[in-house]
């Protein structure tokens, strides 16, 4: 801790500072410290938390930007017709992001999972052991070539239904 004192005085005491890089050393100072290139799935989930916005895929993290609001509205409209329609009906469980899907090598977070009453069990406390019945992905324009090749590809191999 004592070196980071030292480390933020340094900073601080630099003259002539503009405020953008004064942000940014603190920024590289303070952030978390990126992680290891690789780690298991169980390390992951100890790594991230629910505000993480990030997937595992083959031991490596892919960070994520925010969402947009437009992206949240169409998550909010789709993620409530699908609840209600499978409450109603008894079908199973509507999960919207952030929760992840642990495939066989990555754990993806699609926006909307449907997971039936039938399959239930491999639901964990922070993710889905294996594929859902549905994964819903709303693509934006930075998101489509993920969602459209990546995640379209591992969700079919991983079986995912729809």
């Amino acid at each position: 801790m004592n070196a980071l004192k030292e480390e933020l005085l340094e900073i601080l005491q630099k003259p002539g500072l503009s405020e953008a890089s004064l942000r940014e050393e603190l920024k590289d100072l303070l952030g978390e410290p990126p992680p290891r290139k690789e780690m298991s799935y169980e390390e992951f989930l100890e790594w991230a938390d629910e505000d993480t916005l990030a997937e595992w895929v083959n031991g490596e993290i892919i960070m994520h930007s925010p969402a947009s609001i437009i992206h949240q509205d169409m998550l909010g409209f789709l993620y409530e017709v699908m609840r209600r329609y499978t409450h109603l009906r008894e079908l199973g469980k509507i999960i919207p992001a952030p929760f992840q899907m642990k495939l066989s090598s990555s754990g993806r977070e699609p926006d909307i999972l449907f997971v039936s009453r039938k399959r239930l069990k491999p639901l964990r406390k922070a993710y889905l052991n294996g594929p859902a019945d549905l994964a819903v992905e709303i693509v934006s324009p930075e998101s489509a070539g993920r969602d459209r090749g990546e995640k379209f590809y591992e969700y079919e191999q991983a079986g995912v239904p729809e």
